[in-house]
């Protein structure tokens, strides 16, 4: 692996060969065969560059570049999993940057780069997109203590599959561990406010707060020539009438300062036949915003209209599993550190919020944590037309090296952990 441009470019076209889709996207869902493939992929490209790699209790890869034997270890990464029929940039990116650019640390600091503090640790995160295990961020969640790793292997996909099993197939699980003094992730955007600001490069201040439940409609199965309306309890009318309220009330609770955006991204009828009235629909539905009172009423109106729904389509809603982050600003200091290192690139930037959940969203509870974004084109993202410019993605490598030259060095966190102070840089605000 060498620093230049081409090589990071070729590496891309490479590992978006496994899984790749018709429509020039990647189908990669966690420890499935084309995950594994890729997995395996990048185990072959780091090792043959001075990487060690091991795997914890739940599939996290851990790819590691010794730099300063005995010093404590630096996080940089995002995941390698995709949505079905996703596209090549999500994740991904984030895993393959953070591994160029810890070898150009590496290669600054035998030149004139200074001494370094500390080692770096390329993680590939389990599971973060949720769409074949639920919930979404899975392996980030075990690492931060948010979820229990013995839960987290029994938990089974759509056809029974456990977390296990899934993982036993393609061979990567192990039993490692690795505690971090800080994270740093960069990934694209998924949104269009850096293109439309015409910036390059997006310092994440904070996550949205989101609401994720998994509700199921509980109807009666009925024949839909021969049974009255009044006789039927009919689980589809219920689900979707829950479909339309959420969308309501993401338009009624949206403030000019503070905006709700509620989605159901997930919806299994049963027994989804055309001549049955259905007795039960599973779907999910999500709230979220950026300001938690906003988010809190917008959420308890969800739910009071659950009530209402219920006596409507004469169903029973059954709230089950939910999966829920608050709002929360990242590390000031991170942020400054990553503005001066953007500046010293000559590379445009600006303040931005994430209103996608990500990895960093879990670390950034636990250790100090950086989040960096670069543009998608027309904000494009689990779509096989998602697309950023290669422009866009080596700028975003150079700055993720430099960000990661200066964490190393000790700019960002002391050997022990805690974060350097920084002075106040007015410059950050949009």
């Amino acid at each position: 692996m060498t620093s230049n441009n081409s090589a990071f470019l070729a590496d891309f076209t490479s590992m978006s060969t496994h899984g790749a889709t018709a429509g020039g996207g990647v189908d990669r869902q966690a420890a499935t065969v084309a995950d594994g493939q890729n997995r395996n992929w990048f185990r072959g490209l780091v090792e043959g560059h001075g990487f060690t790699v091991r795997y914890d209790a739940v599939g996290n890869q851990y790819s590691m570049l010794e730099l300063a034997p005995g010093a404590p270890w630096i996080a940089v990464g995002s995941h390698l999993d995709s949505q079905p029929l996703g596209g090549r940039f999500d994740g991904a990116y984030g895993v393959l940057a953070g591994a160029h650019a810890a070898k150009r640390v590496q290669e600054s600091l035998a030149g004139a780069g200074g001494e370094a503090k500390f080692n770096i640790v390329v993680v590939n995160w389990f599971n973060e997109e949720g769409c074949r295990f639920k919930p979404s961020m899975m392996g980030s969640s075990v690492y931060t203590g948010k979820l229990d790793a013995a839960q987290v292997l029994e938990t089974t996909d759509p056809d029974g599959v456990t977390v296990r099993e899934a993982l036993e197939a393609i061979g990567t699980i192990g039993d490692f561990e690795l505690p971090v003094a800080a994270y740093v992730e960069i990934h694209i955007e998924q949104g269009r406010s850096l293109e439309d600001r015409d910036l390059t490069i997006g310092l994440v201040e904070s996550t949205w707060g989101a609401n994720k439940y998994e509700f199921v409609v509980h109807g009666d199965q009925a024949h839909t020539g021969a049974t009255v309306i009044a006789d039927r309890q009919d689980a589809l009318l219920g689900a979707s009438a829950l479909v339309v309220a959420a969308r309501e009330i993401a338009l009624e609770h949206s403030t000019e300062e503070h905006m709700v955006i509620t989605s159901c991204g997930e919806f299994n009828v049963f027994p989804n036949s055309p001549v049955v009235v259905a007795s039960r629909v599973n779907l999910l539905v999500d709230v979220r915003s950026t300001d938690p009172d906003v988010l809190a009423a917008a959420d308890a109106d969800l739910h009071a209209r659950v009530a209402r729904i219920e006596k409507m389509a004469n169903v029973r809603i059954e709230r089950g599993a939910e999966h829920v982050w608050g709002a929360k600003a990242y590390d000031r200091a991170g942020l400054e550190l990553a503005a001066q290192a953007a500046d010293s690139l000559g590379l445009r930037h600006g303040v931005v919020r994430t209103l996608a959940g990500h990895d960093s969203t879990n670390m950034k509870d636990m250790v100090p944590t950086i989040m960096l974004f670069i543009p998608s084109v027309e904000g494009i993202s689990h779509n096989e037309r998602e697309l950023t410019k290669d422009a866009d993605m080596l700028a975003g490598v150079d700055l993720l090296a430099e960000v990661l030259l200066r964490v190393v060095r000790g700019e960002f966190v002391s050997a022990a952990g805690n974060v350097q102070d920084a002075e106040a840089d007015s410059s950050l605000v949009p």
